[in-house]
């Protein structure tokens, strides 16, 4: 079964993707900081990581940088409530599969999801991932 790290600093939104996933038959871990999830982390534990931008410490987006130092190339989605270009931007320049605003769309999250989980094909460790349209 597909392992997702979620980490958000948002016990409410931890809780509603950690019950989303459930519901997609996704085991999921979750964690509430950016160091939390370091800590923890092993090159191919987790199949996909759902990551919040702004959270005390480290951002999700500098999460997302040092994992890709770190060689790793798991899918990343980004989640944020902040709307600005930039901020999309440097996520998808990062490498992220999706930058995705808050309150995020179960459907679109589903597709990305997917779209994260069919690349990476169980190996934990693919490279490259299309992107499926957000409509």
């Amino acid at each position: 079964m597909p392992i997702v790290a979620v980490v958000d600093d948002d016990e409410a939104v931890r809780e509603a993707l950690s019950d989303l996933l459930l519901v997609l038959e996704l085991a999921c871990q979750t964690f509430d900081r950016a160091e939390s999830f370091m800590a923890e982390y092993v090159p191919d534990r987790f199949d996909c990581l759902i990551t919040d931008v702004s959270m005390p410490g480290r951002s999700g987006l500098e999460l997302q940088e040092r994992l890709r130092e770190l060689g790793s190339t798991m899918p990343v989605i980004v989640i944020t409530a902040d709307v600005s270009p930039a901020t999309h931007a440097r996520a998808l320049s990062g490498g992220a599969l999706a930058c995705l605003t808050k309150p995020v769309n179960d459907d679109v999250l589903f597709r990305y999801l997917q779209s994260a989980l069919n690349h990476a094909g169980g190996s934990r460790g693919d490279d490259r991932r299309d992107t499926p349209s957000d409509d």
